[in-house]
């Protein structure tokens, strides 16, 4: 038969059947038709009113229920959706595959899925009837007469949408949950994200905000599925930063992690143990000294082992208690130590006390002549009084007599018995 313009298409219409229980009132329809008059239901052979029925999207309800019945509920669409229309309706998209057969090659398959009974088939131009082809899985066809290598196969197909629901390209409103399978790209919104909210507010002038709010706070979570997790949220009276699980809270600055709050509490700063694992702020075990002199950069405590020494010299010397401990804060030092002697030894000269854990700085009215209390002596020859004062630019206490009148005399070692005990504490400067 002859046509003016291009040849007519055609296809067979989408039809759902469901059973009724007598109760159930709502059916999932395959597709979303753009009203109830785009449907035909029939009951038991018997065609509905459209005003015992409505469609929302892919559901179908009833009032009242269908009767029970196999398959007693017949829904034809009327046709095809309209491939192109001015308002949201369904919609048909038309594709196209162009496929070289080889030699007996029967299966082809399509570029993309289809809906069976939406497919048209070419084999050199010439249209197939529905007969010289099968097209039920939605991928591939499979023709009855095998193609010789070279034909040309071209596949038509309908894939069905639903914009009943759709937003204009100028916004709107969507009601009711949404899904997204993949990744939601926000790249090129300008305005502020609000969540739970219609007004969302800009942080500060220029700033682009997610602005989340709940009836009683708002919140952001990050993670995975099943793990350690973190979350941001407020409520009226309480702003958290939560890291759940076993997983610190690390603070990371240009891919370098600078510090981290433990799970047990230890705030660690950057090069700090990172095993911490008392509350309160752990330092680098070597200072990382800062160039401003109001930034506490250093934080140490620890034990060191003092000595005395005659004349610089050390012979003989020994001891039944040599223990001592410090604190630094910053540049300055605070020291305390016992020394109970078993025997002075056989070096002469003016006495001191060595192993100072940090140098002691060379300057003028804050670090020079630091002094050391002694708190206890005992067994000393003669009644001296001692005197410490930490030596510039060293690690060592000179003692001094502080009987004397008219000047300090050093102590040494004939002030000293074998038995000599005695404590001390004192602060210094490192710098």
């Amino acid at each position: 038969m002859s046509y003016i313009g291009a040849e007519p298409t055609t296809a067979a219409f989408p039809f759902d059947q469901f059973s009724g229980d007598g109760t159930t009132t709502a059916f999932t329809l395959t597709y979303a038709p753009a009203s109830t008059t785009s449907i035909v239901v029939a009951i038991s052979g018997v065609v509905q009113n459209p005003n015992l029925y409505s469609v929302v999207g892919t559901t179908l309800t009833f009032s009242p229920a269908p009767p029970s019945g196999t398959s007693n509920i017949a829904v034809l669409y009327l046709g095809l959706p309209v491939i192109t229309g001015s308002s949201p309706g369904n919609t048909a998209f038309l594709s196209a595959t162009d496929l070289t057969a080889t030699a007996s090659q029967t299966v082809f398959a399509s570029a993309g899925s289809y809906t069976p009974g939406f497919v048209q088939v070419y084999r050199n131009g010439a249209r197939l009837g529905n007969a010289d082809f099968t097209a039920t899985n939605g991928t591939t066809i499979t023709l009855a007469s095998a193609a010789t290598s070279g034909d040309l196969v071209t596949i038509e197909y309908y894939t069905l949408t639903s914009l009943t629901n759709a937003l204009p390209l100028t916004g709107g409103t969507v009601t009711g949950s949404t899904t997204f399978n993949t990744g939601v790209n926000l790249a090129a919104v300008s305005g502020n994200v609000g969540i739970g909210t219609t007004s969302p507010d800009d942080i500060t002038t220029n700033y682009t905000t997610v602005d989340v709010r709940g009836s009683v706070g708002g919140g952001l979570r990050l993670g995975v599925a099943a793990g350690n997790n973190m979350a941001l949220y407020a409520s009226a009276t309480t702003s958290v930063i939560e890291a759940a699980g076993s997983a610190p809270l690390q603070f990371v600055v240009n891919a370098s992690e600078r510090a981290r709050l433990n799970t047990t509490g230890a705030f660690v700063l950057a090069g700090g143990t990172t095993t911490a694992d008392g509350i309160g702020i752990t330092f680098p075990a070597t200072q990382s000294a800062s160039t401003n002199a109001n930034t506490l950069d250093d934080y140490e405590e620890g034990t060191w082992t003092p000595a005395v020494s005659f004349g610089n010299g050390t012979t003989g010397i020994t001891y039944t208690i040599q223990s001592g401990g410090y604190i630094k804060i910053g540049a300055q030092v605070t020291v305390w130590a016992q020394v109970n002697m078993s025997s002075k030894g056989s070096s002469t000269g003016s006495a001191r006390i060595t192993n100072l854990p940090f140098t002691n700085a060379n300057a003028s009215g804050r670090s020079e002549g630091a002094s050391v209390v002694f708190n206890f002596w005992t067994n000393f020859s003669g009644t001296p009084i001692p005197l410490g004062y930490v030596q510039n630019n060293a690690t060592t206490i000179s003692i001094s007599n502080g009987t004397a009148s008219n000047s300090i005399p050093a102590l040494a070692d004939t002030n000293f018995t074998n038995t000599s005990n005695f404590y001390f504490n004192g602060t210094y400067s490192t710098v």
